[in-house]
């Protein structure tokens, strides 16, 4: 349980997420302080200047250096790693470098974490991880099996590892929505690359409930997913269109390098021993050890196949309803004001 005496400590702190944490718990009782962690010393500065609250404190550092995290971690009870490469076709080209950030930057989250006695470290993943095709959701799905691996052999440790799977996070950096958002502004053709492509949709307060959630009911190893409704990029293009009043024209691009036509956040393995917790999945670890030949003579039991959870199954929105979703970021609500 988090108390108000309590430390986080959020990596890849500068981004969208850990703002949106920031804006969360800055002002309230929860953590008497809170660690950004980051490589960006400029992206530092400005939280600094635009925050200007001493409950902050700002570590320099790469989750590719364990050092500089050992140092960070002296004394942090709860760790967000949000440090990631998310960018699809960036990691495409430079697939070693998400290898160096997302696999072994998590392992040095976990060992360092384990060896500054923290409480809890909740891995940020992605739905890119499920049945991966490109090199970011290889390399996420692999930070997963890390964290799971890690897990196994924490009992009596006092820290606890898991993990969260996210869809598309609206408007945060990097993703769809600013980017046509400033298309629409400057009246430049909105760049699709299929209609038809569906993405889940979550608010990043949605996301920091996730965590927060996972924070107070996982276990080691544990994988925790919110369902989401999801949208086409089509439906998505025209709620903005309608909510800025625009009349932009379409230009259809094609996909781009590694994306898929529709994402999923839980595979039909896993939603065969998934636990539906009403607005979440969980999905626990497999804690089988690796002595099979008991398998082999007691058997293994039989459980009927289920679907995956994708965003071609889940509840789709339409024009009206992702308009309103949209009307939730306070972005957008104070561009269509002025």
């Amino acid at each position: 349980m988090i108390t108000p005496n309590d430390i986080l400590l959020i990596t890849g702190g500068t981004g969208s997420f850990g703002n949106a944490t920031l804006a969360r718990f800055l002002h309230t009782d929860l953590f008497r302080e809170i660690r950004i962690f980051s490589r960006d010393e400029k992206k530092q500065d400005d939280m600094r200047q635009h925050y200007r609250n001493d409950k902050i404190k700002y570590y320099i550092g790469d989750v590719r250096d364990k050092r500089s995290l050992d140092n960070a971690l002296r004394g942090v009870d709860y760790v967000f790693h949000a440090a990631a490469l998310k960018q699809v076709p960036s990691c495409e080209f430079f697939p070693m470098e998400a290898v160096r950030t997302n696999v072994m930057g998590c392992e040095n989250v976990l060992d360092s974490a384990l060896e500054n006695g923290v409480k809890n470290v909740v891995v940020l993943s992605t739905d890119k991880a499920v049945y991966p095709i490109n090199a970011m959701g290889l390399s996420k799905a692999l930070s997963e099996k890390v964290m799971v691996a890690r897990s196994r052999n924490l009992n009596g440790s006092g820290t606890v590892f898991c993990g969260t799977r996210y869809g598309n996070v609206m408007a945060s950096r990097g993703s769809v929505i600013p980017l046509l958002i400033d298309q629409i502004k400057s009246g430049q053709p909105l760049t699709l690359t299929d209609p038809n492509m569906t993405r889940f949709m979550m608010t990043l307060e949605s996301a920091v409930d996730l965590v927060l959630f996972a924070f107070e009911h996982g276990s080691n190893g544990d994988i925790f997913v919110q369902k989401a409704p999801a949208a086409t990029i089509d439906v998505l293009a025209r709620a903005l269109l309608g909510l800025y009043k625009a009349s932009n024209p379409v230009s259809i691009i094609g996909t781009r390098h590694g994306e898929k036509l529709y994402e999923t956040l839980v595979n039909r393995e896993e939603m065969v021993k998934a636990i539906d917790m009403d607005a979440y999945f969980r999905i626990p670890a497999d804690n089988r050890d690796l002595n099979y030949n008991k398998f082999f003579t007691e058997g293994e039991q039989k459980v009927a196949g289920s679907d995956d959870y994708t965003s071609h199954n889940t509840r789709q929105l339409d024009v009206e309803q992702t308009m309103e979703l949209l009307l939730e970021l306070e972005s957008i609500r104070s561009d269509i004001a002025m």
